[in-house]
């Protein structure tokens, strides 16, 4: 179980001294949570090693780029671990390009069963969950409407219109505009590397 931050107080303090270069505020950070971020990237790519690059990367982010962390939409600890997990997950897609482009045969990858979720990962889809929720709760209900019908009751837009006594063109509109919406909500943090071009 990871040791909260104790100087630092709140992650939205913390936020604020890292958006200011407060090198204390990141060492505390680390220290509270570099062992969850490398659990969940040792989960995804299976490598002591990796997962250390992942965390590194992690926490280059968070001190390159601070502000990509909203306080106010969740937790530093959940950030981070979907942080790690996303840079694990293109870490092992990676791996996996390399060795097709060197022309190994990794059809055995595929037959390797996966793992049941530990906790950190638990978190991470409850968390992911829970995101998902509050952006859904955010829409208009007209097009909350539509995306229940099409995703969590399995109809076509063509059904959903039907369903809503609306016309199909308008169920797609909103549908469509209700799938914006909810990918600007739940976007990745940019990723500095890019950024910069590196």
């Amino acid at each position: 179980m990871p040791v909260e931050p104790t100087t630092g107080g709140s992650d939205a303090e913390l936020h604020r001294r890292l958006v200011y270069g407060d090198e204390s505020a990141l060492a505390e950070v680390y220290t509270a949570y570099g062992g969850l971020v490398r659990r969940v990237a040792a989960r995804v790519t299976r490598s002591p090693a990796a997962a250390e690059d992942v965390a590194q990367e992690v926490f280059a982010q968070l001190w390159g780029r601070p502000y990509a962390f909203d306080p106010d939409r969740g937790s530093l600890r959940t950030w981070l671990s979907l942080l790690a997990h996303r840079r694990a997950v293109d870490w092992v897609r990676g791996e996996a390009r390399h060795r097709k482009d060197a022309g190994a045969d990794d059809s055995a990858l595929h037959a390797i069963p996966e793992p049941g979720p530990g906790p950190d990962e638990t978190v991470v889809h409850r968390e992911r969950s829970h995101l998902l929720h509050s952006a859904l709760a955010e829409l208009p209900q007209p097009q909350r409407e539509v995306v229940h019908l099409a995703y969590f009751a399995g109809r076509t837009y063509r059904q959903a219109a039907v369903e809503l006594g609306i016309p199909e063109g308008t169920a797609k509109t909103r549908l469509r505009s209700a799938l914006r919406r909810l990918a600007e909500s739940l976007a990745d943090p940019p990723d500095p590397a890019l950024e910069r071009g590196a």
